[in-house]
């Protein structure tokens, strides 16, 4: 072996270290969050705390429970919330902005590049500064305590139809003229054909939208009125307040895990698409 072979190798082996230290050390926080799901009471408050988990247990889900008995409605209840709204949320979300993104791209409908601009405007404003009039259009409806209100509001969103669109620029015309000449019908080829080659993009959207309507608690705050349409992180966040807070640290630390850990697999099923993504919708990481 050269000796230029050799310094680039240890150069090389060098990046590899340093980034898994790196990777090591960004997910400490969820190695503390398990860690601390898991321990016993006395382990809880000791000073100055372990890190890891001396005697891993499972009395502290238990104690999320027992925390919640006194609640009009179960846990479980909370849990199908959550899961009820954000895989509606998904699954509109995504039928409704790769239709309008492809539309957009490849159709180009008059006034397109306008309604791009709009869309790319409403990028600036976080979700909280129009909150209110969105509330007000709900509440006109007739909506308000429902799963509507919560779903409804979060389907056509401006970031999400971005994302789309830009990755179908990416499609060269001649596949659709292609598909034309086959035969296929502007139906068929959305779904056989765009939707195929563009896996990676919607499969970022399904991420990105689950992850942030998953860790939502402010929609069910400003929504709901009843218990039994309160969803995870809003119980969560009522549990970690009021008296007796510290006597529920490790049922807090058990519903915190339960909250981390959907958003968690969702990312590791999809992840090897995510870059792919970023690079074809002109996003630089």
């Amino acid at each position: 072996m050269s000796f230029t072979k050799f310094i680039a190798r240890f150069n090389r082996g060098l990046l590899y270290a340093f980034m898994i230290a790196l990777v090591g050390f960004t997910s400490l926080p969820i190695v503390y969050m398990i860690s601390t799901a898991f321990k016993p009471l006395d382990e809880l408050f000791l000073y100055p705390p372990r890190f890891f988990v001396q005697k891993p247990t499972l009395r502290s889900f238990f104690d999320l429970l027992t925390a919640t008995d006194s609640s009009v409605v179960p846990f479980s209840r909370y849990i199908f919330n959550s899961l009820f709204v954000s895989v509606g949320v998904v699954l509109s979300s995504l039928v409704v902005c790769c239709l309008g993104a492809y539309v957009l791209s490849k159709f180009k409908p008059p006034g397109a590049g306008f309604i791009f601009s709009v869309i790319l405007s409403a990028l600036m404003f976080s979700p909280q500064v129009t909150q209110i009039p969105t509330y007000m259009i709900v509440s006109s409806l007739g909506l308000v305590n429902t799963y509507w209100a919560l779903i409804l509001p979060k389907i056509a969103v401006a970031f999400n139809i971005f994302l789309m669109k830009q990755f179908f620029d990416q499609i060269p015309d001649a596949l659709i003229e292609a598909a034309h000449i086959d035969g296929a019908s502007d139906w068929k080829i959305f779904w056989r054909v765009i939707m195929a080659v563009s896996k990676p993009a919607w499969a970022t959207l399904i991420i990105f939208s689950f992850i942030g309507n998953w860790n939502d608690f402010f929609s069910a705050l400003v929504f709901t009125t009843s218990e039994s349409m309160k969803t995870l992180p809003l119980a969560i966040q009522t549990l970690a307040g009021g008296p007796g807070v510290v006597a529920r640290t490790g049922a807090l630390a058990a519903g915190t895990f339960l909250m981390t850990l959907p958003p968690i697999l969702i990312f590791l099923l999809f992840q090897k698409l995510i870059m792919n993504t970023m690079v074809h919708s002109g996003i630089k990481s």
